[in-house]
C-alpha cells in the first residue's frame, strides 16, 4: 500500500501542493494581510474595491468566511488523513480546491458588477467541495468520532450563504444571522477541537520537561458541561443577540470556560510561546463571550462590533495563527520551538486585538487605534507569510533527494 510520503514524494510539481497545510495557510495569511492593506483605507473612503457588500461586512466576511474557510480547510486536510488512516490529498486535486477558494475571494471582490447569485455559488463552491471530499473521507474511514467536525463546518458553510443573502437583500451582513452564525461555528469548533489539542500539547510538553503537574485530559464530563454550555450560549446569541437570556447564558459560557482553561497548566508553558500561545488564544473564548454579555446586559461598554472582535480577531485570529505555526514547524521537520519572528506574530496579533477593541470603547480615538489595529494585523500575517513561507513553498532538503 502507497504510504503518505511516498505518494509525496511521487509527486513531481510544485512542493506548494505536497500537503494541504501549505497551500491553505500560506494563502490564507497572505490574503489576510492583504485584505486588511485595502480596508483601511477602504474604511475611509481613500479606496474603492468593486464590492456590492459595504466596507465593514466585506472585512467581516473575507476574514471570517475566506481567511478562517481557507485555514480550516489547511488543517483538516492534514489531520483527517492521521484521523481516518487514509491517504491525503495531494497534486491537482488539492490545486483545483485552491484555486475555487481564490475564485470566491475574486467573486466578492468584484461582486458589485456580478449578479448576487454568481457570487455566492462561486464563492460556496469551495466549501461545498470540500465538505464533500471530508464527508467521504471520514466515512470511508469509519471515522465516526469526528462527524461532529463535518456538522460545525456545514453551519459554518450556512452561514456564509445566509451571509449572502442578507448582502443581497440590501441588509448590513456585518451584524446579522449569517455572520453571528459563522462566527459561532467557528467558536464551536475552537471549544471542540481547540479542547482536545491544547492540553495534549501541553502534556506532551511538560512530560518531555519531567513535569508532575500535568494538564486534566480532554473532554472530562465538566468539559462536557462547558461545551453545552456554550453551544446553548451561542444558539440564544445567533437568534436573540440583544436577549437578557443571552446575557446570561453567555456568563455561564465564559465563566465555565474560563475554568476550563485553568486545569491545563497553561501558566506552566510560559518558557515555550509555541504552547503558551495556545492557552493564550483559547482564553478570547471566554474573554469574549464575557465581552459580549457585559455589552448586552450594558451597552456601551465595549460597543458590540469591539465585544465581538475578542471572539473574531482574537479567538479565531490568535489560535489558527497558533495552530498554524506548530503544524508548518512539525510537518516540515522544524524543532517544535519559537523563534524570535514567531513570538513577534504573536504579540503583533494580540496588540491588535485590543487596539480594535479599545477603539469601541474610546471612540473619540477610534479611528487611529483601528489604524493602528490594522497595521498590527498586517504586521502579523505578512509575518507569518514571511517567516513561515520559505517552510510552505519548498520541500525540505531530504525530501527533495
Amino acid at each position: 500500500m502507497t504510504s503518505t510520503a511516498e505518494q509525496m514524494r511521487a509527486w513531481t510539481g510544485p512542493a506548494i501542493l505536497t500537503f494541504g497545510f501549505r497551500p491553505f495557510f500560506f494563502t490564507a495569511t497572505v490574503w489576510a494581510a492583504l485584505a486588511m492593506a485595502l480596508w483601511v483605507p477602504m474604511l475611509s473612503g481613500h479606496l474603492m474595491v468593486p464590492t456590492a457588500f459595504d466596507p465593514v461586512s466585506w472585512h467581516a466576511h473575507e476574514f471570517l468566511f475566506g481567511y478562517l474557510g481557507a485555514v480550516i480547510a489547511g488543517f483538516l486536510l492534514t489531520a483527517v488523513p492521521n484521523w481516518t488512516g487514509r491517504l491525503p490529498i495531494v497534486g491537482w486535486r488539492l490545486g483545483m480546491l485552491a484555486g475555487l477558494w481564490l475564485m470566491g475571494r475574486v467573486a466578492v471582490a468584484i461582486s458589485g458588477s456580478v449578479p448576487a447569485v454568481l457570487v455566492a455559488l462561486a464563492d460556496l463552491a469551495f466549501q461545498a467541495v470540500f465538505a464533500l471530499l471530508i464527508a467521504r473521507e471520514i466515512a470511508a474511514g469509519k471515522n465516526w468520532r469526528n462527524l461532529i467536525v463535518l456538522a460545525m463546518l456545514g453551519v459554518f458553510i450556512l452561514g456564509n450563504a445566509l451571509f449572502h443573502w442578507e448582502a443581497a437583500k440590501g441588509d448590513y451582513a456585518a451584524q446579522g444571522y449569517g455572520l453571528r452564525l459563522g462566527l459561532g461555528a467557528g467558536i464551536m469548533m475552537i471549544a471542540v477541537i481547540g479542547g482536545r489539542i491544547v492540553p495534549s500539547f501541553t502534556r506532551n510538553w511538560l512530560v518531555k520537561r519531567r513535569s508532575t503537574a500535568l494538564p486534566v485530559p480532554p473532554m472530562q464530563p465538566f468539559d462536557k458541561v462547558a461545551l453545552a454550555a456554550l453551544l446553548v450560549a451561542l444558539g440564544l446569541w445567533v437568534v436573540l443577540p440583544l436577549g437578557t437570556p443571552t446575557g446570561l447564558a453567555l456568563v455561564l459560557a465564559g465563566v465555565l470556560h474560563a475554568l476550563r482553561l485553568a486545569r491545563w497548566a497553561g501558566h506552566r508553558t510560559f518558557a515555550e510561546p509555541l504552547v503558551t500561545v495556545l492557552h493564550a488564544g483559547y482564553a478570547f473564548v471566554p474573554l469574549g463571550a464575557l465581552a459580549l454579555a457585559v455589552e448586552i446586559l450594558a451597552p456601551g461598554s465595549f460597543g458590540m462590533a469591539g465585544a465581538q472582535h475578542f471572539w473574531m480577531a482574537g479567538a479565531i485570529g490568535l489560535m489558527t495563527l497558533a495552530v498554524m505555526t506548530r503544524a508548518t514547524l512539525g510537518h516540515t521537520g522544524q524543532n517544535l520551538t519559537a523563534g524570535a519572528g514567531t513570538v513577534i506574530i504573536y504579540l503583533a496579533l494580540i496588540l491588535s486585538v485590543f487596539a480594535r477593541v479599545a477603539g469601541g470603547v474610546w471612540p473619540e480615538v477610534s479611528g487611529t487605534l483601528t489604524t493602528a489595529a490594522g497595521l498590527l494585523w498586517i504586521v502579523a500575517y505578512g509575518g507569518f507569510a514571511i517567516v513561515y513561507g520559505k517552510l510552505l513553498l519548498r520541500l525540505p532538503a531530504a525530501r527533495r533527494a
